[in-house]
């Protein structure tokens, strides 16, 4: 028997089996009473969301660094509702800057009601995880302010892109640094910090979690070009169609302006135009999944996610060790 989480992540201990499941159920009762509200129209917009479900990568990550510490110690389960909440404030303004009609099988805040009551969402749940910071301590809201800034910086370094004579692909790494990187970093440090696990490990864990949140994000960039529907549970090519320069793009213009390739250069001709055309749309990813750029984007995923593998190394061995081993393993396999 085992327990299966995010991407296929298998959790073969029982007794960190039944710690993950409880703690998981114990985060989705506080998100929910998280986003109560005295007002019902605020409670169904806040829920909205939280409702429509999602991997909770970063609560799992939570329940794990616990486990080198006291997994049950009162402010775990806490600071992983913290991280999600954040998580998915970043998500009702993300869909507002992306215009984005769907989220997780429904559809976007935006799209249900409109852009105002989606960013007003996001503010909102934003309070509410500092309301259960509060409680957690001044060193955590410290911590989370730190990533929050980190987390936004990264969002306007993508909106104002990068500046002249600054290399596109080092930017856009920056970039996911900031915008994913940082919180599931927190993960990896408030589960360990919580538990009271001692600095080494919190520092070890943090580590971790920065590089395993970019192989985390940049394998999502190849699965928008490389998968089919049914695999990734959205459309191909969304980001594409939404303009979303990622890192396979990015690579396959260095190599266009490098080689000076008819091919290359016609292609991102292609992208640079109207995508939504379900043809030309079509044509593209045909085009890109078969193109070394897309490999070399996935060697980077592949780095990243090694790298996190092996920040692990100083970790006593166990089951909590192999699930945080089995996570980077289900990242590359998702980038495969």
């Amino acid at each position: 028997m085992s327990f299966v989480g995010p991407f296929g992540l298998s959790v073969r201990d029982r007794t960190l089996e039944a710690d993950t499941q409880a703690g998981l159920t114990a985060v989705e009762e506080g998100l929910l009473e998280a986003t109560k509200s005295d007002v019902p129209f605020i409670t169904e917009a806040a829920q909205h969301l939280v409702r429509a479900g999602g991997k909770r990568f970063r609560p799992l990550l939570v329940l794990l660094a616990a486990q080198f510490g006291d997994p049950h110690a009162p402010g775990v389960v806490p600071s992983a509702v913290v991280v999600e909440l954040t998580h998915l404030a970043t998500l009702y303004h993300d869909d507002v800057m992306d215009e984005a009609e769907v989220r997780r099988g429904v559809a976007s805040a935006n799209a249900r009601w409109d852009n105002s009551v989606a960013v007003l969402t996001g503010d909102f749940l934003f309070a509410r995880a500092s309301h259960i910071l509060a409680d957690l301590g001044p060193e955590a809201v410290r911590i989370q302010a730190e990533a929050f800034e980190r987390l936004v910086t990264g969002q306007i370094l993508e909106t104002a892109g990068p500046r002249d004579g600054r290399d596109p692909v080092e930017h856009y790494l920056d970039v996911l640094a900031g915008k994913t990187g940082s919180l599931i970093a927190v993960s990896g440090r408030f589960g360990a910090m919580m538990a009271g696990a001692d600095e080494t490990i919190v520092s070890v864990l943090t580590q971790y979690g920065e590089r395993l949140g970019m192989a985390f994000q940049l394998a999502d960039d190849l699965l928008d070009i490389a998968s089919d529907s049914h695999e990734s549970g959205k459309t191909p090519g969304t980001d594409l169609r939404e303009g979303v320069a990622t890192l396979p793009v990015l690579y396959l213009r260095a190599q266009a302006e490098a080689t000076g390739s008819a091919d290359d250069r016609e292609l991102c001709e292609l992208l640079a135009g109207d995508l939504t055309d379900d043809g030309r749309h079509a044509e593209v990813l045909r085009r890109l999944r078969v193109h070394p750029a897309l490999e070399q984007a996935r060697e980077i995923t592949i780095r990243y996610a090694a790298e996190a593998r092996s920040m692990l190394a100083p970790l006593p061995e166990g089951p909590a060790k192999a699930a945080l081993e089995g996570l980077c393993d289900a990242v590359v396999h998702r980038a495969g």
